[in-house]
């Protein structure tokens, strides 16, 4: 067992020693590269029976037997077997004509089930208004329903539903990452999560391997300036260089406390200055519980036999103790100390709004 403790001890300092670090790309975006939300309303035909039985899918089905040249009026229509939907996807940022993309597709009518539907040929419009694909195909949904004359069972959202490779790119909209200004091209990162700190060490890493090229404009960006020997054929090869750059991501002392659920989350570099908790525990039982009244005395006569109700309550306060906290640094060592005192999650909720209202707890405190 001894000999056991002194490997694991050996493969924590090594992984501390290595001075692991994140990746640019998988903590920072390029400024220009980026999707496009397009949305369309489209009928899926088809469906058994568990379509729409409103107006809308109606008058939406004429006007589509009207670009046919069949004329009908929405009242002459009495079925079941449409419904009228929500079409949505996400235009890559290079994406081409041509290319396929995944849809989604939402039923907004009373539709129940769009099983073994197929969407009618549906356009799609991004925010200014201008098609850019066009989706059509069978709905793949992720759940299903049966029904008898007095019982139903429903699986997930058998309203909802996906078509993979559904939609067709008919206009591209190829984003543009380089920037050009009257001294040099260049790219901007974007930081997912602001901070002076990490946004400093990506400049450091980018400029140990081509030097004085980046510069820190805020918190959340970092301009990037392209080297003059680097071709336009390279600057694809220049920006998966600089993505592979790892860097150390300075995390703010935070403490993030869900109410509904009992969750805390708690950053790395919170501390807690030196204080004392004591964490008591008051429990009351209360026992609702029948007891029949039989009378037995012997001046009882007329008396019925009844059922009476009977409360039964106890309550019982378990032995608070009072815990020395030193000063922390690390979140293990927090843990260990509160989980020393036998404290719930909602017990720590209590503790940490405490600490935070005594100046102890040195970290922001989020309730969410």
């Amino acid at each position: 067992m001894k000999s056991y403790s002194k490997i694991v001890l050996l493969v924590l300092a090594c992984i501390a020693g290595t001075g692991w670090g994140e990746r640019i790309k998988d903590i920072a975006d390029i400024q220009g590269v980026r999707g496009n939300t397009l949305e369309g309303v489209g009928l899926v035909v088809g469906l058994a029976g568990t379509g729409d039985s409103t107006l809308p899918s109606r008058q939406m089905l004429t006007n589509i037997l009207r670009r046919s040249g069949l004329v009908f009026s929405s009242n002459d229509l009495k079925t079941g077997n449409i419904a009228i939907v929500t079409v949505s996807t996400e235009l890559g940022a290079f994406a081409r004509e041509g290319s396929r993309l995944d849809v989604d597709v939402s039923s907004v009518g009373d539709a129940k089930n769009l099983q073994g539907g197929t969407l009618l040929m549906t356009e799609l419009l991004g925010a200014d208004g201008q098609v850019y694909a066009v989706a059509r195909g069978t709905v793949f949904i992720g759940g299903w329903s049966a029904a008898g004359e007095s019982a139903s069972i429903v699986k997930n959202h058998p309203t909802v539903g996906r078509i993979p490779g559904g939609a067709t790119v008919e206009r591209a909209e190829i984003a543009t990452f380089v920037e050009r200004d009257a001294d040099s091209d260049f790219v901007t990162l974007t930081l997912r999560n602001v901070d002076f700190a990490t946004a400093q060490h990506i400049r450091q890493a980018i400029d140990q391997k081509y030097p004085d090229s980046a510069m820190v404009v805020d918190a959340g960006t970092i301009r990037v300036n392209i080297p003059a020997q680097i071709g336009p054929a390279d600057i694809p090869g220049f920006i998966v260089d600089i993505n592979k750059l790892q860097v150390t991501v300075d995390m703010p002392a935070i403490v993030v406390i869900n109410e509904r659920t009992g969750t805390i989350i708690v950053g790395e570099n919170v501390g807690i200055s030196a204080v004392a908790i004591s964490q008591g525990s008051l429990v009351i039982k209360v026992k609702e519980q029948k007891n029949v009244s039989q009378p037995t005395a012997a001046l009882s006569e007329g008396a019925t036999t009844q059922v009476v109700n009977e409360t039964l309550l106890g309550v019982e306060e378990t032995n608070g103790y009072l815990v020395p906290v030193p000063k922390l640094v690390t979140v293990s060592e927090l843990a260990k100390t509160l989980n020393a005192i036998g404290a719930t999650p909602r017990d720590m909720i209590a503790i940490f709004n405490a600490l935070k209202k005594a100046g102890a707890l040195q970290a922001t405190l989020e309730i969410m």
